[in-house]
């Protein structure tokens, strides 16, 4: 490298000292003339007076728009060569802005060439001073937007396409949820029943479930289950403890036993690699033809514990300590409990979608819980099966986004006479 006389670098590096190779593009490099490099540069250069008239065009513009040099220079303005939209932006925000700020970079604009073509470009403008600081003319700098147009294009397009897809994907779910569900709910001689299902993502199929369905005569049987994760996966697991409990349930109904047969039939299935499992409360329930009311047999693995609010006002919960989750061990323990129901009585099962629904903020410590669920139950009782399960629903919306797992509720009520209903 050549030195100054202070012992510093030079300002270019010595040719002799570089290797025969990089010597012969050196030597081409200092060959090059500044108006060489204007007029071929890698981008378009452009100088406009202040009223827009092109004063100054490399040929690299020149050629990207088709134009010859007196095509352009003296005779157009650079707003000449702008789409029609270009001209509308380049009045109202590009040439303000350039007069406030004197530099304005990066401009999305379109050209359009002598054939017609539009030539997407980014626009970087710059004013030109003199010594007294008057402006005297306009630099402008111009880069070839094509590639990023198309890459832009491109992923609008398949941003799009994922809209669309993943618009059919809830289309999807929604439609297979409904295959999860009892299309309406059987009636009951001598019982209100009611049910939500809260959907708390649409891109993913909950494993929530219930029905409520007719047995030997005089007899039914309803359960509320919940399958662990989240789409195809636990959906398949859902179907299969839906039509698993419908079918135990006619070969013996009692609560416990129909449990078991679920529980081996889930251990059989998924005991390998992608075990699966759910908690679920199961119900017979039989007319009391001599007291009146309904008497109710719950089995529960691993289950929230039902509500039970009675018609003098109180609220509490039906536990059933013990109980293990469904399809875990081979033998799980099922836990019981039996009530009768009497008139304005109401029984609602849960999921815990939504005791573990967030209240105030996202933190852990503000799940809603099962304490302030039986308050609210106290709040509601007495109460009808429509009646709870319409409160439950207003509950779930005003926790929003909150809900951040599936809720579904099942509830059956005895109804009071009309007369004290009236009353």
């Amino acid at each position: 490298m050549s030195r100054t006389s202070d012992g510093g670098s030079g300002e270019h590096p010595d040719p002799e000292e570089l290797p025969g190779g990089d010597h012969a593009a050196f030597s081409a490099l200092l060959e090059d003339s500044v108006e060489d490099l204007y007029e071929h540069a890698p981008c378009g250069y452009l100088s406009t007076l202040l009223d827009g008239t092109i004063a100054k065009i490399n040929l690299t513009l020149l050629d990207w728009l088709g134009y010859a040099h007196d095509d352009l220079v003296g005779r157009r303005t650079f707003a000449d060569l702008l789409t029609v939209g270009g001209r509308l932006y380049h009045e109202t925000h590009f040439a303000p802005l350039l007069r406030m700020q004197g530099e304005i970079s990066e401009i999305a604009l379109e050209l359009r060439a002598a054939d017609g073509s539009r030539l997407p470009v980014l626009v970087t403008s710059t004013v030109k001073t003199g010594g007294d600081g008057q402006p005297l003319l306009i630099r402008t700098t111009v880069f070839d937007a094509r590639d990023r147009r198309a890459y832009e294009t491109e992923l609008l397009r398949a941003r799009q396409e994922a809209e669309r897809e993943r618009e059919e994907l809830k289309r999807l779910n929604a439609a297979l949820q409904q295959t999860l569900l009892p299309p309406a709910l059987v009636s009951v001689p001598g019982l209100e029943v009611a049910a939500h299902y809260h959907i708390a993502s649409a891109d993913k199929v909950g494993g929530d479930f219930y029905d409520l369905f007719p047995l030997a005569e005089g007899t039914w049987g309803l359960f509320l289950g919940d399958v662990c994760g989240k789409g195809a996966a636990a959906a398949a697991v859902t179907s299969l403890a839906r039509y698993t409990l419908r079918a135990a349930a006619v070969y013996d109904p009692d609560p416990a036993a129909v449990l078991s047969n679920l529980n081996t039939v889930l251990n059989h299935e998924y005991n390998g690699e992608d075990p699966r499992f759910c908690t679920v409360i199961f119900g017979l329930l039989t007319p009391d033809t001599d007291q009146g009311g309904f008497r109710v047999t719950l089995a529960s693995g691993g289950h929230p514990p039902a509500l039970l609010m009675r018609t003098d006002g109180s609220a509490d919960y039906l536990p059933t300590p013990g109980g293990q989750l469904i399809g875990v061990l081979p033998d799980a323990h099922i836990a019981t409990t039996a009530v009768r129901l009497t008139a304005g009585d109401a029984l609602l099962l849960h999921t815990d979608g939504l005791t573990e629904a967030h209240t105030a903020s996202n933190s852990d410590d503000d799940r809603y819980g099962d304490e302030a669920l039986l308050d609210f139950a106290q709040t509601l009782a007495p109460a009808t099966a429509s009646g709870a399960v319409a409160a439950i629903r207003d509950l779930l919306d005003t926790f929003g986004t909150g809900v951040d797992d599936d809720t579904a509720v099942l509830a059956i009520s005895v109804p009071r006479p009309t007369s004290e209903e009236q009353q």
